[in-house]
């Protein structure tokens, strides 16, 4: 059964008209609200697998290198109102994955939609107006404005913005003390209010991590990608964003996150997928894919885990030695090829 569009806040009207999400006043991390968990349990562990509410579809999206592939996606949908984890070993393509989506990089082939509307070829920041906004593995915060200015630089439609209307203060006075209010709301809820006034650049790179989730909130967006946010944070900040990171799904968001840590993507995560040498191989629920031999032989090799046989500790024993003996006979060899030359000489 499709999963309501907006299950978990009530959508208002952004700006430039298109729908935000509000937080529902109930909404706490004690009573988590599921319902995206609950339209998943039913679909099968496949590739390209249709999901019952899809919020972003991708169809034939490649992007090569010169020779190389990064990225290979056939299809891929996102379940609304989830938290989707992308993993994969290094250059399997995620964060180009996430460029292209986002409008950071442009495909070879291939669409992507999101509420059925095509993003190719719009610039990032008309994504973000649609509601689509990421955050990046090397924070992007400008380090030499303070707090609370980059957090208003994520506002949208601002008013004072445009030249004639920023020389008469009384058209956008009101709407700057609002967007004001909203930022310091969303610092003490990532307790960064303190630090309002500080330059960016003197956060600690954990601090930094939330300022750039906080400012992302500033957009009030319907889908939050997020590249490594654990990466580089310091234990007593991971549980912080961890819990950041769940209360976007309970205020109706749509997520998707990178990340390593395997721990981390069983712990808050409603849906998986894996990519490896650019393709999807793999989706499915937390559970299920530590037990798919396409997703371990991909990130440890193939029978990391099996015990050897006598037979195949023989075999790879002799080999091992056979190895060695050549590469000691190609040494004499060589050593004695030079003596052959020094005499003739």
């Amino acid at each position: 059964m499709p999963a309501d569009p907006a299950p978990h806040g009530a959508h208002a009207a952004r700006p430039d008209g298109t729908p935000g999400t509000t937080p529902l006043a109930g909404a706490t991390r004690a009573e988590p609200r599921r319902e995206a968990q609950a339209a998943l349990r039913d679909v099968p562990w496949e590739v390209g697998v249709a999901k019952p509410d899809p919020a972003i579809v991708v169809d034939h999206v490649t992007r090569t290198f010169g020779g190389l592939t990064a990225v290979s996606v056939d299809h891929l949908e996102i379940q609304r109102g989830g938290i989707t984890g992308l993993i994969g070993p290094n250059g399997a393509g995620k964060t180009t994955l996430f460029n292209l989506l986002t409008g950071f990089d442009q495909p070879n082939t291939g669409t992507w939609s999101f509420n059925g509307r095509e993003l190719g070829k719009l610039s990032p920041h008309q994504v973000a107006r649609l509601g689509v906004v990421r955050t990046f593995q090397l924070t992007k915060a400008l380090s030499r404005l303070t707090v609370l200015q980059n957090m208003l630089l994520g506002a949208q439609g601002q008013s004072g913005e445009s030249f004639l209307r920023a020389l008469v203060p009384g058209t956008w006075r009101a709407q700057e003390k609002a967007n004001t209010e909203r930022a310091m709301d969303l610092l003490r809820r990532f307790k960064l209010d303190a630090k309002k006034d500080d330059f960016a650049g003197s956060l600690s790179g954990g601090q930094r991590k939330l300022l750039e989730m906080a400012r992302a909130l500033m957009s009030e967006p319907q889908v939050v990608m997020l590249d490594e946010p654990m990466a580089g944070v310091n234990p007593a900040l991971t549980q912080s964003l961890l819990g950041h990171v769940k209360d976007l799904r309970e205020e109706g968001m749509t997520v998707i996150f990178v990340e390593h840590d395997m721990d981390v993507v069983r712990d808050i995560s409603d849906w998986v997928v894996v990519m490896a040498a650019g393709k999807v191989i793999a989706e499915g629920a937390p559970d299920s894919i530590s037990q798919n031999k396409a997703v371990v032989d991909a990130y440890l090799g193939a029978h990391h885990d099996a015990p050897l046989t006598e037979d195949e500790e023989d075999r790879f024993l002799a080999e091992d030695q056979a190895a060695a003996r050549a590469q000691r006979e190609d040494v004499i060899s060589s050593d004695q090829g030079r003596r052959t030359r020094r005499a003739g000489r």
